[in-house]
């Protein structure tokens, strides 16, 4: 193959990617057509890309991107997959792919935000609480500290509110 059809391959697969730095790389080389087609269209669905790509343009690539450290995980058939709601989104949908699909499709590893990691950290990650989860869990820790003051304020100025009314309750009847 020529220096020129190789830099645009290369090429092809930096636009694919668009500077994408979270990624999987996967070895579905014991799928058949049909269910590797299945696969495809699902993950589509799901707003996640997938490349089948050839190592060394891959490497060249994932360079240019920012990625490097994937050399020992590209070996032998490999796709490359990103996208979807996040990278932990991302590790979720192909983990539990992954685990369905009996070793017919084997997580190599892949890398979040340009750092690679092994297939155990893609597993670990999958675990982990994804974006939505953490800003959840942000907005609630920051809105938990207000919420108990004014709970105190209302609890003890209801009190204090009470007793003031039943005071003057008292005070406003007739002595007997």
């Amino acid at each position: 193959m020529s220096k020129a059809i190789k830099r645009l391959m290369i090429d092809v697969i930096r636009t694919e990617l668009g500077g994408a730095r979270d990624l999987l790389v996967l070895n579905t080389g014991k799928l058949d057509p049909v269910r590797d087609n299945t696969l495809r269209s699902g993950l589509r669905k799901k707003g996640i890309k997938i490349l089948q790509v050839k190592n060394t343009l891959a490497r060249v690539a994932l360079a240019e991107n920012g990625v490097t450290g994937l050399d020992s995980l590209l070996a032998g058939p490999t796709v490359l997959v990103w996208g979807g709601e996040d990278v932990v989104a991302l590790s979720r949908e192909i983990v539990k792919i992954a685990g369905e699909s009996k070793d017919l499709i084997v997580v190599r590893g892949g890398a979040v935000d340009g750092q690679p990691l092994d297939a155990d950290g893609v597993t670990d990650l999958s675990k982990s609480m994804g974006r939505p989860e953490l800003l959840s869990k942000i907005a609630g820790l920051i809105l938990a500290p207000g919420a108990r003051l004014a709970g105190a304020l209302l609890g003890a100025g209801g009190v204090v509110a009470g007793q003031i009314k039943s005071i003057a309750d008292k005070e406003g009847e007739p002595a007997a």
